[in-house]
């Protein structure tokens, strides 16, 4: 009997046209969204990433695809007086409200967020720059995964470390199960009737999320890309995951 294939979806649109566009749109309630659908979880997730990777008084820190700058500020609030933080995006409608989020919150002693319009695949900065380099749930929307690894490798100082948090899914049943429910079938449907953009933004979330590479599959890509000492941590039950590695 003839066997029966399961289809492949399709590969998910992440030229950058698309997705600059895409965030552009979706910048005014990007922030709101993020809140509401995850319930104020991800900045329990933000402050463990924090945690984990600790910022210290050796040099400045850079936050990639930082969209509307969350985790580079809970880096200069953490940071002490005096340490650089800086957020880049190719996005300028994000990059916009993160400065308007900055100045808003900008410290007493005259501390803030530097935001710069830089792709992740071509960083405009020198090699062996920062102690600390991130992505916080940005690294997926990345045409070239390996190709914007290095670059966050290139600009990582020799010793420091680089640290990505990004979304994944449960790996225990019935959690799993649940979980990708939801995030296939409500989430998308809230995610557009609030936001109404053209490019179908939280229709794409899931999608982008179940093809991106996790687990031992990134920390694996991490290694080729100049990482020693990766090693990743489930949070919330493996909604998301934070990997980190040391060059």
């Amino acid at each position: 009997m003839p066997q029966t294939l399961e289809a492949t979806p399709p590969e998910v649109d992440k030229s950058p046209a698309r997705v600059r566009s895409m965030f552009g749109e979706i910048a005014g309630r990007y922030d709101h969204l993020n809140h509401f659908l995850s319930l104020g979880v991800d900045k329990y997730w933000r402050w463990r990433t924090v945690r984990k990777v600790a910022p210290g008084a050796d040099g400045p820190i850079l936050d990639v695809c930082t969209g509307t700058g969350d985790l580079a500020l809970a880096y200069r609030r953490a940071a002490p007086s005096g340490v650089e933080v800086i957020g880049a995006d190719f996005c300028r409608p994000m990059l916009v409200i993160g400065r308007k989020k900055a100045q808003a919150r900008q410290r007493k002693n005259g501390d803030e967020v530097r935001f710069v319009e830089a792709d992740a695949v071509q960083l405009p900065f020198a090699d062996d720059q920062f102690p600390i380099v991130t992505v916080a749930f940005g690294l997926r929307n990345v045409n070239d995964t390996d190709a914007a690894l290095r670059e966050l490798v290139r600009v990582c100082r020799p010793g420091g470390r680089v640290a990505i948090l990004e979304f994944s899914m449960p790996r225990r049943q019935p959690l799993r199960g649940l979980y990708g429910w939801y995030f296939r079938h409500v989430l998308p449907r809230i995610g557009q009737c609030l936001s109404r953009n053209r490019h179908g933004a939280y229709n794409y979330l899931p999608t982008s999320v179940g093809q991106f590479p996790a687990g031992e599959e990134l920390t694996q890509r991490m290694q080729s890309a100049g990482l020693s000492s990766v090693g990743y941590w489930p949070l919330t039950f493996g909604v998301a995951t934070l990997y980190v590695g040391n060059k």
